[in-house]
């Protein structure tokens, strides 16, 4: 957590290894593995992304089973929730954020309920599936709360067909236009 989000006293100085904003953290070693990133959270106001429900295909095999009658990646939105409800600043929510995949609006609409003052940052538009229209559940009222992503889509948009007039040696225009494209699909839902 320190190397990460911290600061690292080596001797008599200090040093920041990575200086990272955000990082994304595994809940399944339980609280031990995240209380040490939620006290350099508190101390550096940086935050966390917890795994909840990702998008990959198998993510199903461990994060829908059930768990006292309800999935588990409702009850890790519950930890995430209860984690960070001692990091919200002012804006509203809070430093402990939640990574849910796009490829499950259902699903992302049950844990905004579960975690409703929690960034959600959302994977899979694009490329693994993920569309403007199932992200709607992923943000709030005020339509603030979601940070969607897409990787494979921007980065090699040379590639799909939509965007082959550019071609290989004009990837970043490619890149470029895909952007535009999903900024203008994902404002098309509000």
């Amino acid at each position: 957590a320190v190397g990460h989000l911290g600061k690292v006293q080596v001797g008599s100085k200090t040093y920041v290894p990575f200086d990272e904003d955000f990082v994304t953290v595994n809940p399944y070693l339980g609280s031990d593995g995240v209380n040490p990133f939620l006290d350099v959270c508190k101390e550096e106001k940086k935050g966390i992304f917890v795994l909840v429900k990702t998008s990959n295909t198998s993510s199903g095999e461990l994060q829908d089973k059930e768990v006292d009658g309800k999935p588990l990646y409702e009850l890790v939105g519950s930890y995430v929730d209860k984690w960070g409800s001692e990091c919200v600043g002012e804006s509203g929510y809070s430093a402990v954020g939640a990574v849910v995949g796009a490829t499950y609006p259902e699903m992302g609409k049950v844990l905004r309920k579960v975690m409703p003052k929690s960034y959600i940052l959302v994977p899979g538009y694009g490329a693994q599936g993920g569309t403007a229209d199932g992200l709607k559940p992923y943000f709030n009222e005020d339509g603030l709360g979601a940070i969607v992503n897409s990787s494979r889509g921007i980065i090699c948009a040379y590639k799909q067909e939509k965007y082959a007039q550019f071609g290989e040696a004009n990837y970043a225009d490619a890149s470029r236009q895909a952007v535009i494209d999903m900024r203008d699909d994902i404002n098309s839902i509000f």
